[in-house]
């Protein structure tokens, strides 16, 4: 899945660019989750259903002809919601500390992008470039970006790759220094995928199960060296 984030500072603009950005996207013939951080919870009119639920019980869902949603009182990590996307392009507003996707950064001025982590940049909303990473106020330019360069690491920092951590090698990518296929926990010899999402494994964790399903695949007759495809539905 393509990923892309938004992030600017409160009050910059970065919740329109985001829906421009998805109107953009959809234009393009992809389809496009909307995710939104939040530092401060999200407004919910008291008087309503959702909001009297969320009050009664731990976690809430609903779903009619025109729509569904899960609602939880509680932050959960992104990674834990990722299941439940199904689409080919997630646009995040926020998300400023993320350091598994790029990012398009909002900004007036140089020192305010610098504060916004311009290494993971493809692009700054705005007037005013940085060194490497061009500005424009192109929604199509930006979007062809996002389709083009848009990527999403596990956020495991397993260190499998060789790198500290998800965001050094985000950063890599970004600079055209590394690809995907740099990603141990993506592209290990064992791959599990639930609901067509791949699940990164952490290479320890990844070596164990293959060993593990090797092992007992040995003391099957019939069983000889070479690719083994197992299939579970």
């Amino acid at each position: 899945m393509l990923a892309i984030a938004v992030v600017g500072y409160k009050k910059s603009g970065k919740t329109t660019l985001a829906m421009e950005l998805a109107q953009a996207l959809k234009e393009m013939g992809l389809s496009v989750t909307l995710a939104k951080h939040s530092h401060h919870g999200f407004d919910e009119k008291p008087e309503t259903d959702t909001a009297r639920f969320r009050d009664s019980a731990d976690m809430v869902i609903g779903f009619s002809p025109g729509g569904s949603f899960v609602s939880w009182p509680t932050e959960r990590p992104l990674a834990e919601l990722l299941p439940l996307v199904n689409t080919d392009i997630l646009v995040l507003e926020g998300g400023k500390t993320l350091g598994i996707m790029p990012r398009i950064i909002i900004a007036e001025d140089e020192a305010t992008a610098k504060d916004l982590d311009p290494d993971l940049a493809l692009a700054v909303y705005g007037d005013t470039a940085l060194d490497a990473v061009m500005a424009t106020r192109d929604i199509k330019g930006l979007a062809r970006f996002a389709a083009s360069g848009g990527f999403l690491l596990p956020g495991l920092d397993c260190g499998g790759c060789g790198r500290e951590n998800c965001r050094a090698l985000a950063v890599e990518i970004v600079a055209g220094k590394a690809t995907l296929a740099d990603c141990a926990a993506q592209n290990g010899q064992l791959a599990i995928t639930i609901n067509g999402q791949p699940l990164a494994l952490n290479p320890f964790i990844e070596r164990m199960l293959r060993g593990g399903i090797v092992g007992m695949l040995r003391e099957l007759k019939g069983f000889a060296p070479g690719p083994v495809d197992i299939h579970l539905g």
